[in-house]
Parts: structure tokens; sequence; C-alpha cells
């Protein structure tokens, strides 16, 4: 029998152990966080507030919205925490639960982001038949199914990982609990967790970027049969956006996790981190949805009223 102590805990390193770096990384996440929560929950409270956004566009952003919070805090809040007080132990179930609900809904808005490129071909491709082909049992129907597909692969993520052996050192060389930096500290033979993690995530993002890929050939080439130099504006307007975060959340999303683990560099791993789990989903709002006249429409009225409320 080999004389093994299992690890109860781990150390997260954080970005870096410069002492000089440690407080202005404190404030810009605190700025970030803060400014993401009041982004998306505002948005959240726009399109639940406002009639004229209760369409199925604004739903999907809505739950966008959403997901970006639940994923987004599921990392931020620790790494603020161990910057503010020097602590930056966290408990293995704590571990295991980061990083299902990290899991679960950066999975889930993978899907969102196919769900929306679907509903944006509906809109430019099939205009005249969008009420019926996007009705509200559709959109819930194609949220759930996002959902569940989410949290499946966090299950299988989670669960393969800490279903392996740490008994090596306890230090994760990240600032979250992510999959691949945890899987490094494992003493088991961890070549079939790899084998799991690159299908799953093969699975998740390559379905999606199918979806989206699909769609947007259709999109494009109705936008090559319109006439109109304003339709042309309207329908690249309308998918622009889209297309951007798209770009910029796979980008960092293969990068991460379609390469084994001896390709990692971990600094180099922990700075794409940073933008999918803090910047993008700070940037969501402002690309999704600030940039439309609708948005924009609810917001100003929420500020008349409000003005009008105190009087100014």
């Amino acid at each position: 029998m080999e004389n093994r102590t299992e690890v109860t805990e781990f150390i997260l390193l954080g970005l870096t152990s410069a002492p000089e770096l440690q407080v202005p990384l404190l404030v810009m996440f605190l700025v970030i966080y803060l400014i993401n929560m009041l982004g998306n929950l505002g948005m959240i409270t726009l399109i639940l507030w406002d009639p004229r956004l209760h369409t199925p566009m604004y739903f999907f952003l809505g739950n966008l919205s959403l997901v970006d919070v639940f994923y987004s805090s599921a990392v931020t809040p620790t790494v603020v925490a161990g910057l503010l007080m020097g602590n930056t132990v966290i408990s293995y179930k704590a571990c295991a639960a980061q990083m299902f609900m990290f899991a679960a809904f950066a999975s889930a808005e993978t899907f969102l982001l196919a769900a929306m490129a679907y509903d944006r071909y509906a809109a430019v491709c099939k205009p005249l038949h969008y009420t019926t082909t996007m009705t509200t049992s559709v959109c819930v129907c194609l949220t759930l199914a996002c959902y569940i597909g989410g949290f499946m692969n966090a299950c299988i993520h989670t669960g393969d990982t800490f279903s392996l052996s740490f008994c090596k050192s306890r230090e994760v060389h990240h600032f979250f609990c992510d999959v691949p930096a945890v899987m490094l500290l494992s003493c088991s033979d961890t070549h079939f967790s790899e084998m799991v993690l690159v299908y799953a995530a093969s699975f998740v993002i390559c379905s999606s970027l199918l979806v989206i890929l699909v769609s947007y050939m259709f999109i494009f080439i109705s936008i090559l049969k319109m006439r109109s130099a304003a339709g042309h504006q309207k329908a690249l307007s309308t998918c622009l956006s889209h297309f951007t975060a798209v770009t910029i959340f796979f980008g960092t999303l293969i990068f991460m996790y379609l390469q084994p683990s001896s390709s990692h560099s971990l600094d180099t791993d922990k700075m794409a981190s940073v933008f999918y789990t803090m910047v993008i989903p700070m940037l969501n709002p402002v690309v999704y949805s600030l940039r439309n006249k609708e948005v924009k429409g609810a917001f100003n009225k929420v500020v008349g009223k409000a003005k009008h409320f105190l009087g100014l």
C-alpha cells in the first residue's frame, strides 16, 4: 500500500505573486465585477419591465445576461476576496462547486449563443414567418435545452475531474478551480480524463459553432440577395454585435480547452481566462443591447420616470 495523503483543500495561486500588483488587480477586478452586475442585472430589469422588449431576441438576451451574472459570480468574488484578505485557500468541496457552477453556466452560454444565431436566421431569412417560427413555447424550449445541456456538461467535467486522486501539490496554478489546472494536480493517470475533457468540450463548442456558422451562411446569402441598401444595413447591424461576441467568446474557449494539457502555458491560460470569466460578461450588455434603439428607448423612459418621481 502506498503512503498517500488525500488533499482536502487547494491553494489558488492567482494571476501573479508580485505584491505591487495586488492592489491594482483588486481595484480592476472589483470595478469589472460591479459594472458586470450593474449592466446585466439592469438589462434583465429593463427587459422584464418594458413590454416592447418582450420579443424572442430580448428573451434570449435576458437569459444571456442571467447566465453572465451566474458564471462570473462563480469566479470573480473568490478572486476579489483572495486579493483583499490574502486568503487563497479553497476547500475541496468549494473547489468542486466552483468548477461545476462555472462549467454549467459557461456551457449554457455557448448553447444560448447558438440559439440566438438561429433566432437571427429566422428574423433575417424568414421575416414573414418569424412570429410563427419563434413562438413563446419554442423560445422556452430552446432556453431550457441550453440550461440542461450546460448542467449535463458540468456534471461530466466535475465528476470526471474529482473522481481522480489528489495527493500531489495543493497549489492550483490559476485564479479559480478550472478543469485543466486542477487536473494537473492529480496523482492518478489523467489520460482518459483529458480525453473526456477534450471530447466533451469539443462537442459543446463544435455543435454550437456548427449551428452558428450554418445560420450565418444562410443570413449572408439572404443579405446578398437584398436589393435595398437599407435592408443590407439593417440586417448587418442586427447580426454584427452577436457575430463579434461569438468570435471573442469561442476563440478563447477553443484556445483554452481544445488542446492537450501538455500544450498549455499556465500564464497564457490565466490571461485568456480573465477575458471569458470577467471581461466578456461585462461587455455583453454593451455589445448586444445598448446599441439597440429599443433598449435605449426603454432606458430613457426609466430615467425620465425616475427624474419625474424625484422632481428633477
